[in-house]
């Protein structure tokens, strides 16, 4: 009885003992989202035999001048301000901080086409049958990794018709974290939203207002806004431009659909996701129209990027996320 006792504790121990090191050898994984996961791998692949940061500029930034004090260091005085008024004066600059990043996505209906049964990737793909708004969260997520890398301080907002999330931009752990939460809820297979409006203009306008520092403003949008012509949702994005914010607009599309138009001869339904409106036809019907429209709509969209100084982006959901976001990212890094 006692051996048979004995035996039942050693097969006890081990068990234990097994549960505690699959616990603790599991840990580093558990600690991680889905999306913090993906996220590293592409961050990792991405920073490998690199030197800089994609992004850089923001860290020191001028804020007023002050009488020179005879005895301190000469360095920042401002030889040219001299020159106009026969006086020494020193730049001051605001304490040196690290870049700060606003990103900004639309989770308006529209961002949820196409409706796909599975919109998640598996652990390391770098594409997949995914929607709009999945493709714009795992491009915000690898973003927020190579930010939170960089020890930059980084912010989110949402949007449909009003705004949903903003957080201003910040660089701890924790808040880390709380973007990786909401931007998982974004791309939850059950919860595909629909009859939700696009608010584009109000939305950014309000945005603008609240960033207060100069930032980097990175936009994930279709910008596909019903409510208001094409001069208001222009001057929205003028707006992102003041106080010398830099911003990037990524025109995120599934240009197989949504621009070429590219469906089968037969009759369709289509169904307006933030209305509800339908209309039966053939797409040969209005193809040629269609595309008319959408380039138009195109071209004047880059043109005035262009004029505001916004580096436009096309970003084709098809192609999937890493093949638009890296390349965009060493584009940078050449330029710097």
């Amino acid at each position: 009885m006692g051996y048979f006792l004995f035996q039942v504790g050693i097969i006890v121990y081990y068990f234990l003992l097994s549960t505690v090191l699959n616990s603790i050898n599991q840990q580093p994984l558990q600690q991680f989202t889905h999306l913090e996961l993906i996220a590293k791998k592409v961050v990792e692949g991405f920073i490998t035999g690199l030197h800089k940061s994609p992004f850089h500029g923001f860290s020191v930034e001028f804020a007023e001048h002050r009488l020179y004090n005879k005895g301190e260091a000469t360095k920042h005085i401002d030889w040219k301000l001299f020159g106009r008024t026969d006086k020494l004066f020193v730049k001051r600059f605001e304490e040196e901080t690290n870049l700060r990043c606003q990103i900004i996505i639309d989770d308006s209906s529209s961002m949820y086409f196409p409706v796909v049964a599975n919109n998640s990737l598996s652990f390391g793909e770098g594409r997949g049958e995914v929607n709009k708004i999945t493709f714009s969260a795992y491009c915000a997520a690898a973003l927020i990794e190579l930010l939170k890398r960089q020890r930059d301080a980084v912010g989110l907002s949402i949007f449909s018709e009003k705004i949903e999330v903003h957080t201003p931009a910040k660089s701890s752990s924790l808040h880390h974290k709380m973007l990786f939460h909401e931007l998982e809820k974004l791309i939850q297979p059950h919860d595909v939203k629909t009859h939700k409006k696009t608010s584009a203009i109000e939305a950014l306008h309000q945005i603008a207002e609240a960033i207060h520092k100069r930032s980097l403003v990175i936009i994930f949008s279709d910008m596909m806004d019903s409510k208001a012509n094409s001069e208001e949702l222009f001057s929205a994005l003028q707006h992102l431009k003041h106080n010398k914010h830099e911003v990037i607009l990524f025109h995120v599309t599934d240009k197989q659909k949504e621009l070429d138009f590219d469906f089968d001869n037969r009759p369709y339904r289509f169904v307006d996701m933030e209305t509800g409106e339908e209309v039966k036809l053939h797409p040969n019907e209005i193809k040629e129209t269609y595309q008319h429209s959408m380039a138009d709509f195109r071209k004047n969209l880059i043109l005035k990027c262009g004029q505001y100084k916004i580096d436009f982006v096309e970003a084709d959901i098809n192609e999937g996320f890493e093949k638009v976001l890296l390349p965009y990212l060493l584009k940078r890094t050449r330029m710097m």
